[in-house]
């Protein structure tokens, strides 16, 4: 359902609320920016995240006030964008990106059942390297309680996207190279930890590159 949060006004042509769409960016992207105002101060931060159905999961310190302002009444904003390349046109003015963004709106609620809690930090760790958490020994009750998760039911979803050359095809006689240059994000090979030199990867830290 979109609302006027959601609204591209900008490149209109750009945009959707394309649900599907949307949940497609979030699952390829690693880091959201999670904005939101406590006493008219106004924050934005960066945290590891995932989605569960129509809901991001985010988790991060219980020291912090910020996500102690959770309470299932306040506001929040979190945004990805995937920069998938660097357009070049033969004016700075005409200059572009290639990009897939995400705005989601809701209103997080801190998880307080230690039981969801550890369920939901699975997630989270499955996200960032898949197939990973059937490798790890169990979280401690403690770790558990010493990270706090919250839920940011998706209220509204707001997407734009941006592809193909630069829009100055009516310049094509002016002699300046124009053109795109992709951009991604690449995994490198693996680096162990000290002492652990000779080891060799398991299959899923060798899948992410």
């Amino acid at each position: 359902m979109s609302d006027g949060r959601a609204e591209v006004r900008r490149h209109a042509e750009r945009g959707s609320n394309d649900r599907l769409d949307g949940y497609a960016i979030l699952d390829e992207s690693l880091v959201c920016h999670l904005g939101f105002a406590v006493d008219d101060q106004p924050f934005v931060i960066p945290v590891t995240f995932a989605r569960a159905g129509d809901e991001l999961i985010i988790h991060g310190s219980p020291a912090s006030r910020l996500l102690r302002h959770f309470d299932g009444t306040n506001e929040a904003v979190a945004e990805v964008t995937i920069l998938d390349g660097l357009v070049l046109a033969r004016s700075a003015f005409n200059h572009s990106m290639n990009y897939r963004s995400v705005v989601c709106f809701g209103k997080p609620v801190v998880v307080d059942d230690l039981d969801e809690r550890a369920r939901l930090l699975d997630l989270v760790t499955d996200k960032l390297v898949p197939g990973r958490r059937p490798h790890l020994r169990q979280m401690t009750e403690k770790e558990v309680r010493g990270t706090k998760v919250i839920r940011m039911p998706i209220d509204a979803i707001s997407v734009k996207v941006r592809s193909g050359g630069p829009g100055d095809r009516e310049e094509a006689d002016v002699d300046v190279w124009a053109g795109v240059v992709p951009m991604s994000l690449v995994a490198g090979t693996p680096v162990p930890a000290d002492g652990w030199e000779d080891a060799e990867p398991p299959r899923h830290v060798k899948d992410l590159a």
